[in-house]
């Protein structure tokens, strides 16, 4: 054969082999993704059996009967033995011991991360200059004057370094004004009543309020708003101890005694104060504190006690308030104005200084062993005002031994998580959430697209009642599941066997089917992953009977009588209910972490968001509709983000659970949804509040709102000076919400399906 030909025939025969096998793999892969069904359940040639293995479920009982009250209790004793402020030395000895002891509990690897942030401080070293409130008499002299510190009511709190009673961020000042006010809880509806009802105005005096309802940050903008010249905010026995005035109080009980104070923040931002929306490292760009932007308070701003105020209360003058008004102090409570004594004064001393420190963030991380880019971050704050018992060192308390249980199965090797884990422990969240905001804002790419989901304990134990819970309606079943595990620990109640039942039986949502998960605001390091990442979130914590005891929040929040002692001899003996927040707690990030499916259930989303609906228009429907926006859209949207819930779970169903490709798609479209609800120029007025569906109130901080940009726009609208401009708000964020929602259901279609087929 002539060697030219023989050539030519070796070339077909090669390019014939080469397109053989090219439509060999093409003819493999339409036959994989063109004709298998999803319920066909036959793994992948070549794929390992270890990579769509589900989790081990014995791990979880093991995980649950391995947590141990006693470690918490001795955790929480070394942990609040001091007070540990945050930017102080003893907040950087917590980071270092629980960075040290996270590497011995054999986690992966543990580190700490610094914040240069700005923080506030009051005056200690010269009495002259402290934080204090004075009364003269006509001729100058003092009549009374407030005490710089509580006192000690146990041996025990004999300690040093107990900052005093302060508001942090309080704008520093030396006021005077023959004037007192009360405001009662200083809220919007507190002013209109004064504005309506009385002749009182306050512009230029010094207002008096009482703790509770709302955010003391928002008390003291509603008292600058409405022209106050300094505010004084007191804790009322009515708020804060049911039996106040008898002997019932700390040390013998957990009710808050008439010296006890609340400290705490007043800034109204989120993050370091003067590097809003980006991290404050070292090379940050920082606002001047006078700039607007850092958003810091205006006015002079000082907490006390009821004792203190009780005495107030007597120099005032005025008619005497509605019944609404009144506390539980044994006196008349009157509006105010000038004090009841000619001539006579109230002054407010505030030498309270910003200043720049560092905070520290520590991380202790489980690598996954098949999908560790997926994080399930479990995180508490770890600063407090003093020794912080309750508030967070409970919680921190209950995550060290989370940790242990997990990372001492991780040495053994008997278990590894499918995905990473990451314990978080935050530095400055009393001030503003500050550690966990900056570490988002320079992780925000990261979290965006690994982040599984954000499980807080800000506090484990505020009382031994029943567990409660906040959160985003993806992680509802989730919370049930995990609940449903573990041990009722109150052991004398028979009949109520787990933690489930005995939060279902103490706070059932509205049907009474099932627990109640409230909404979420923004009183913890939850917000910034809600509302700048987009990132499902639960807060639990066990807490007091609320049905029965109508208080603001546990008794001694921030004074330094949040002790061990009360903790472990009154509020939690044997630290049963602190275990049962572990167990809790620990089975959700490992139901999260080791599920071959991510346990999201997007239907309880389409049902949420619906509830949602009605409550905005059984509060603004009529309204709304008379100004022209049509509330059927948006059921409209909601019914079409039903549908498609629908139809996606019923994909999760029937999904080829051995098929590695499809179960990573599935994952990543469970991880989109929340994301899908991320408007990225935020909330009007509110660019780094994000999340069209949750966010706090504006004119409370600590509450959530049911579709919040709506209703920051429509509160009292009518008859407000700028009415028809803030309608145009309206009807704009609310064509916003519309686009959201049809966007959240086109993230749950088939991936190559998103987009809707018009005919």
């Amino acid at each position: 054969m002539n060697p030219v030909h023989r050539q030519a025939r070796r070339k077909l025969l090669l390019w014939t082999l080469i397109a053989a096998a090219v439509g060999l793999g093409i003819g493999m892969i339409i036959g994989r993704f063109g004709f298998c069904t999803e319920d066909n359940n036959e793994n992948v040639p070549g794929i390992p059996e270890s990579l769509v293995q589900d989790g081990d479920p014995t791990i979880s009982s093991e995980i649950i009967s391995q947590i141990r009250s006693e470690n918490i209790r001795q955790y929480l004793r070394e942990l609040s033995r001091n007070p540990h402020l945050a930017g102080t030395d003893a907040d950087y000895d917590q980071a270092k011991d629980l960075h040290d002891f996270w590497k011995s509990a054999g986690l992966d690897e543990a580190f700490i991360t610094p914040y240069d942030i700005l923080l506030s401080y009051p005056e200690t070293e010269d009495e002259s200059k402290m934080n204090q409130i004075f009364v003269y008499d006509s001729s100058n002299n003092t009549v009374w004057e407030s005490a710089l510190y509580e006192p000690i009511l146990d041996p025990s709190e004999n300690k040093s370094n107990v900052v005093p009673p302060f508001n942090a961020y309080s704008a520093p000042g030396d006021i005077s004004s023959t004037d007192l006010v009360y405001v009662n809880y200083g809220r919007v509806e507190d002013y209109r009543w004064l504005a309506n009802n009385t002749n009182i105005n306050v512009t230029g005096k010094i207002v008096l309020a009482r703790y509770g309802k709302i955010f003391r940050g928002d008390k003291v903008n509603q008292a600058y708003l409405h022209g106050a010249t300094g505010i004084i905010i007191y804790s009322d026995p009515a708020d804060y101890a049911v039996d106040g005035e008898n002997s019932q109080v700390y040390p013998h009980d957990w009710w808050l005694p008439d010296t006890g104070t609340q400290r705490g923040t007043i800034f109204l931002g989120k993050g370091d104060p003067l590097t809003p929306g980006y991290p404050a490292t070292e090379n940050a760009y920082r606002l001047n504190e006078s700039d607007p932007e850092a958003k810091l308070p205006k006015i002079p701003s000082h907490p006390i006690g009821y004792g203190v105020a009780k005495t107030l209360i007597g120099y005032m003058s005025g008619d005497e308030v509605p019944q609404s008004w009144k506390g539980a102090l044994n006196i008349t409570y009157r509006y105010g104005g000038q004090l009841s004594n000619s001539g006579w004064r109230i002054r407010i001393r505030i030498s309270t200084k910003n200043s720049k420190r560092r905070t520290y963030n520590v991380f202790g991380i489980i690598r996954g062993r098949i999908e560790p880019d997926r994080y399930v971050l479990m995180g508490n704050h770890r600063d407090a005002w003093v020794f912080g018992a309750i508030d967070p060192s409970s919680g921190t308390a209950v995550m060290k031994e989370v940790s242990r249980v997990m990372g001492n199965l991780v040495q053994t090797n008997r278990w590894r998580p499918r995905r990473t884990i990451v314990f978080c422990s935050w530095g400055a969240e009393e001030y503003g959430l500050i550690g966990s905001t900056e570490w988002i804002e320079q992780y925000v790419k990261n979290l965006g697209s690994r982040a599984v989901a954000y499980l807080n304990v800000d506090i484990a134990v505020q009382g031994n009642y029943s567990l409660r819970s906040l959160g985003t309606p993806l992680l509802n079943s989730v919370i049930y599941d995990a609940t449903k595990k573990v041990p009722n620990p109150d052991e004398q109640e028979l009949s109520i066997k787990t933690v489930y039942d005995k939060w279902l039986a103490s706070f059932p949502d509205t049907d009474n089917k099932l627990p109640r998960i409230a909404d979420m605001g923004s009183g913890s390091d939850y917000a910034p992953f809600i509302q700048r990442v987009g990132l499902p979130c639960l807060d639990i914590r066990y807490t007091y009977n609320s049905n029965k005891y109508k208080i603001s929040s546990y008794p001694l929040y921030h004074s330094k009588y949040e002790t061990f002692k009360v903790v472990d001899e009154i509020m939690d003996r044997g630290f049963k209910r602190h275990r049962a927040v572990g167990q809790t707690w620990a089975e959700l990030a490992r139901n999260l972490a080791d599920s071959l499916i991510i346990p999201f259930k997007v239907e309880d989303y389409s049902l949420k968001l619906h509830n949602l609906i009605k409550q905005l228009d059984s509060d603004f429907g009529d309204l709304m509709s008379k100004n022209g926006i049509q509330l059927e859209l948006l059921y409209n949207a909601s019914n079409l983000f039903t549908s498609e819930t629908t139809a996606f779970q019923k994909s999760v169903d029937a999904v080829n659970k051995w098929d590695p490709f499809a179960i990573r798609k599935i994952n990543d479209q469970l991880l989109q949804l929340e994301r899908a609800f991320i408007d990225p120029q935020g909330l009007p007025g509110r660019p780094v509040a994000r999340h069209v569906l949750f966010a706090e109130s504006s004119v409370n901080t600590y509450a959530g709102s049911s579709f919040p940009g709506l209703a920051d726009g429509m509160f009292e609208i009518e008859g407000s000076p700028d009415e028809q401009k803030r309608w145009e708000t309206v009807k704009k964020h609310f064509t916003v919400i519309l686009y959201t929602i049809e966007s959240a259901a086109s993230t749950l279609r088939e991936t190559s399906r998103f987009m809707p087929m018009y005919t």
